[in-house]
């Protein structure tokens, strides 16, 4: 068994130690493929030889400075090492004490304060170039064409009327056309309000900065709303418009009671819910009350948490009673629609014919072109028939 072992390691050991090897195939009885493989070297040595080095003998081998100068040798993307590491950069001195940020500032700047300045070899004097003048290289014969003046005959009366115009004029005439690279924010503003150019603001003046004007902030909403929903209910002649905006504190018992009462109401014409927490539970709801009230004509139920498939709901309770002429639900808890939905409020927006505006976004541009000739056709179809001629005249 002995034997058996050691010739095992001999016939091994010589294996590896060959340089070339050729391996045949044959593939079909009329094709035969040659694979040549030559093994990967390293020093002049191949790999394998080096499979019975003891890397630790080795490395007790070297000196300290051998072994630093080996350590620096790593690759800075490894992972596997900490960053300190991974740098070539080491620091010998001691720590004098832990880091005072405002003591190193100070320090910084006293040296840089007592640092005497570079010497300069030539005194400056004022108006003398000193060295080589940068000179700009002449534009190109193309650039040159391009920049050419086109003269343009423009008339006698438009030739007079340019030449003998002031500075503020042309100015005025340069914002109404839309020049705006001609004239600085001042001059631009000044001449849409109409309150005559800044003094001393030419064409090559410089805008100042102003200070910010404080706007007082807004008052907020002062509307009752248990005073309100009473007045609804009761279906009042003089409460036309109600706004509820920005009124967060409106429960959802309320909003059971105003939808309910909404639904009985015949004088109420423009209802706007911004920003009331409105969710899908409560938009239902209004949903069903917008299919039985026939006098609403302006509807806004923006800035809430209505999910997509609810805002389709409230588009397609529109076509019930066919008297909602305005209806936004914009900025809500779902910016994007999708286009399953988006088409679903297409195809309900264009069996609509009394609505005119309608305040959502869009991301497809089908969607939106759809809608848009739709509700012109609906704007140009109530324009007809608000100055139709009667037939008897003529």
């Amino acid at each position: 068994m002995a034997e058996t072992y050691e010739e095992y390691e001999e016939s091994h050991h010589v294996t590896r130690k060959s340089v070339t090897t050729f391996k045949i195939e044959e593939t079909s009885s009329s094709t035969t493929t040659k694979t040549i493989t030559t093994p990967a070297k390293l020093y002049g040595k191949d790999v394998g030889a080096y499979d019975d080095i003891d890397v630790d003998e080795l490395l007790a081998q070297l000196s300290p400075e051998e072994i630093s100068m080996l350590a620096k040798e790593v690759d800075p993307d490894d992972s596997f090492l900490p960053p300190s590491q991974r740098t070539n950069y080491e620091c010998d001195k001691a720590p004098t004490g832990p880091l005072d940020r405002k003591k190193l500032i100070e320090h910084i700047n006293k040296q840089a304060l007592e640092t005497p300045d570079r010497p300069e070899l030539e005194p400056f004097v004022p108006g003398v170039v000193r060295g080589k003048k940068w000179m700009p290289p002449p534009p190109a014969a193309k650039m040159q064409a391009a920049e050419e003046q086109i003269a343009i005959d423009l008339g006698d009366e438009y030739e007079q009327a340019l030449t003998d115009a002031t500075q503020e004029e042309i100015i005025d005439l340069a914002a109404i056309l839309g020049f705006h690279s001609m004239m600085n924010q001042d001059q631009y503003h000044a001449s849409l309000l109409n309150k005559g150019q800044p003094v001393g603001l030419g064409w090559d003046g410089i805008t100042k900065s102003a200070i910010p004007k404080i706007f007082p902030a807004e008052a907020p909403n002062a509307t009752d709303p248990e005073d309100t929903i009473q007045r609804i209910k009761s279906d009042d002649s003089k409460l036309v418009e109600v706004n509820l905006n920005n009124i967060k504190t409106i429960s959802d018992e309320q909003f059971d009671k105003l939808f309910e009462a909404l639904k009985s109401n015949t004088h109420l014409e423009v209802l706007s819910l911004t920003n009331v927490g409105l969710t899908d539970r409560t938009a239902l709801m209004l949903a069903t009350a917008l299919e039985q009230n026939h006098a609403l004509r302006v509807l806004n139920v923006e800035t809430n948490f209505i999910s997509p498939p609810v805002i389709v709901t409230l588009v397609k309770s529109l076509l019930t009673q066919m008297t909602i002429e305005e209806f936004r639900a914009s900025n809500q808890r779902s910016q994007v629609f999708g286009n399953k939905i988006e088409m679903e409020i297409t195809e309900l927006v264009e069996k609509n014919t009394t609505l005119l505006r309608l305040g959502l976004h869009l991301e497809f541009n089908d969607a939106r072109h759809r809608v848009a000739a739709h509700l012109q056709r609906n704007i140009d179809r109530t324009r007809r028939s608000h100055y139709k001629i009667p037939k008897n005249v003529i």
